[in-house]
This record gives structure tokens, sequence and C-alpha cells, in this order.
């Protein structure tokens, strides 16, 4: 049994490699290793924002993100510095700079690299989805 990390640099909706990064997530899990963090940097932070609404008969990707997390408890972690460029914060950012409204909710969490570089130490692969 491996235990993975992701790195999910893609924006949802806008490139293939985000859903990519969930059906991978999906077949590891499924195959018995172990998905312990996924990564969210660059575009692909906007993976954890609480407003998307797609239409009904495509993949809601956020969603199966947390279904990840509620069954296998991998952890959906989300680069702060990437969220505050492009306006993917949680509650405690927000009011930190004086914003009224938040994207990001749990099980997703705001955080800085130095997670991403303790993940890649922690498990036997780091597997990279970008455009």
């Amino acid at each position: 049994m491996l235990s993975y990390a992701l790195l999910v640099h893609a924006a949802p909706y806008s490139h293939q490699a985000a859903l990519s990064a969930l059906r991978f997530a999906e077949t590891v899990v499924a195959g018995g290793h172990r998905l312990k963090t996924v990564f969210f940097y660059h575009d692909g932070v906007h993976n954890a924002s609480a407003l998307m609404s797609p239409p009904q008969d495509e993949v809601h990707l956020a969603d199966g993100w947390k279904r990840l997390h509620e069954a296998h408890g991998a952890e959906l972690l989300v680069c702060v510095a990437a969220g505050l460029r492009r306006g993917v914060l949680d509650t405690s950012e927000a009011s930190r700079h004086g914003l009224a409204a938040h994207s990001v909710e749990p099980p997703f969490e705001l955080t800085g690299v130095g997670q991403l570089v303790d993940a890649m130490l922690a498990n036997d692969r780091l597997i990279t989805f970008a455009p």
C-alpha cells in the first residue's frame, strides 16, 4: 500500500486536469492505497470554492473532494497566498482583510506552502495535475 499526495494547479471547469485529479484520487483509494493530502495551488484554489454551482448534469468538483475527505480522511489544503490573490478565502482571512464574504469552508482549509513540503516528505508519491 502506497500513500499519495496530490498537487492540483488547475481551476475547475476550465481544464481537464481538475477532474482528472479527482478521478485519480478516487482510483487511488479504490485500489487500497491511501490518499493523505490534496494541495490546491495557483488556479487550483478555485476547486475549494463553496460558491460554485455547476449544472446538475456535470460533476460538482468541490462536492467530490468533500466526499473523498469524508470517506477517506484526505486533507484538503488550499494555498493561502494563492487563494488571497484570487479572492478564495475562509471566514478568518475575510475578516482579517475587512471583507464581507468568504468562499472557503471546511473541510477545505487555508494553509501555507510549507504544508505542501510536508506532504512531499510524508508520502510515497506526489502527483501533480496542471494545465
